[in-house]
């Protein structure tokens, strides 16, 4: 779903958001995206129902038995599977896509993201029966000179809801970029939608890089503006999973240079103007591994024409920091 400013003239007309065509689109993503959810509301239980709705995220610490999370730890620490690397900053990121072909090859990771616990939070987060996208994601603070890690500045990523989880296999501390989080951001209170008027009549003038293709960066003030309170760190032991409404402001935190962690990352992004959850059939899951990956390797070919690297480019599998 088209989300930016500077690249689509009717969704960054100052005059058309004026008349408050961003303001309505926030609005009707929202309504459809509560509908969906009530729908699933039977998935998970009340408790986790009223934290998602109160706070945006759901926080589960010990999430595995201790034999199987220890069983998970040593399958992803020689992972198997095609590794893409992305620099964004002074960031290094690498991700293994969890389709079905690499489900075979590390069985354990299969038991995970088939866990009935696990996959049906993601889902009522997510508002949607269609199971997300799995990887295996490592990340490695400071690996490069250069700009800052943009996604260590607080923002939203899209005008609508949109579910990401994060299964931690290391210990996270403050030293190693702990995810944050503005607890009750995800609401859509008038004050945020005031602010989201407001920034949407000159979004697409704006210079930070994000904001303008519509995953709007937001500082102190903004949140003062939005009677948000500061931001959440999560600080948390190996084997928890967290699972948030990435609308809501968010970020990876500071860390030092070097520092890894090694994660299961989902994510769910889909037409937010659908009313229906769907059927959560398996095929269609495979069918969007497949053009994930048709779609890299068309950018990898775009890339080589220029005689320069994708954003996410393949690299070999002992590249992937985290593993032994």
């Amino acid at each position: 779903m088209s989300k930016s400013f500077r690249d689509n003239p009717v969704l960054g007309s100052p005059l058309l958001n004026r008349m408050g065509l961003h303001a309505a689109r926030v609005c009707l993503a929202h309504l459809l995206n509560w509908l969906r959810a009530t729908t699933l509301a039977p998935l998970v239980s009340q408790g986790h129902r009223a934290e998602f709705r109160r706070d945006g995220f759901v926080v589960i610490k010990n999430f595995l038995p201790t034999e199987d999370f220890a069983a998970l730890e040593a399958q992803l620490r020689n992972c198997k599977g095609e590794v893409r690397e992305c620099i964004q900053g002074d960031t290094l990121t690498h991700r293994i896509l969890l389709d079905e072909h690499c489900l075979d090859l590390m069985p354990v990771c299969r038991v995970l993201v088939d866990n009935r616990r696990y996959e049906r939070l993601l889902k009522y987060c997510a508002a949607r029966l269609k199971r997300p996208l799995y990887y295996v994601q490592s990340i490695k603070n400071g690996h490069a000179a250069g700009t800052p890690d943009p996604q260590k500045t607080l923002h939203s990523d899209t005008f609508h809801p949109t579910m990401k989880a994060w299964f931690f296999v290391d210990d996270v501390d403050a030293d190693r970029g702990p995810f944050t989080y503005v607890p009750g951001s995800h609401r859509l209170t008038w004050k945020r939608l005031k602010w989201e008027y407001w920034r949407s009549i000159n979004c697409r003038n704006l210079t930070d890089g994000y904001s303008e293709k519509g995953s709007m960066r937001a500082e102190p003030f903004d949140l003062e503006v939005m009677g948000l309170p500061a931001p959440k760190v999560f600080e948390v032991p190996r084997n928890t999973l967290v699972v948030a409404d990435t609308h809501g402001f968010h970020c990876r935190g500071a860390a030092v240079p070097g520092a890894t962690r090694l994660e299961i990352w989902a994510y769910s992004r889909t037409n937010p103007f659908n009313p229906l959850p769907g059927l959560g059939l398996r095929v269609f899951n495979r069918l969007e591994c497949m053009l994930a990956k048709r779609y890299w390797l068309w950018l990898d070919e775009r890339a080589r024409r220029r005689n320069t690297l994708s954003s996410w480019h393949p690299v070999p599998t002992d590249r992937m920091s985290g593993n032994s």
